[in-house]
């Protein structure tokens, strides 16, 4: 499935830390964390590979702007957005890798 545009939302196994990002391509990315291809980024310091939350655009600047507006919420409310769609925090990976 091709979009313009994705933003996801990363946590750990303990789901103690969030991790907001943008891309053009949400399965290479997601699979890029899972893999730690990039050793000193915050995403696997932390161990950031549970894909808990994402939205699709159509225009890569729309995923931009929206993933800017996110990074600017609290920590309860990014939550509530989570728990809207996913209350269970699961990983979603299966659901993205079969794109």
């Amino acid at each position: 499935m091709e979009y313009g545009g994705s933003i996801y939302i990363l946590t750990n196994k303990t789901r103690t830390t969030l991790y907001i990002g943008v891309t053009k391509n949400l399965r290479n990315r997601i699979t890029q964390h899972k893999m730690r291809i990039h050793p000193e980024s915050f995403s696997n310091r932390y161990n950031l590979e549970v894909c808990v939350y994402y939205e699709n655009f159509s225009r890569i600047e729309e995923a931009i702007a929206r993933e800017k507006q996110l990074k600017k919420w609290s920590r309860l409310k990014k939550e509530l957005l989570i728990n809207s769609t996913n209350p269970a925090w699961n990983d979603l990976w299966n659901e993205i890798s079969e794109w």
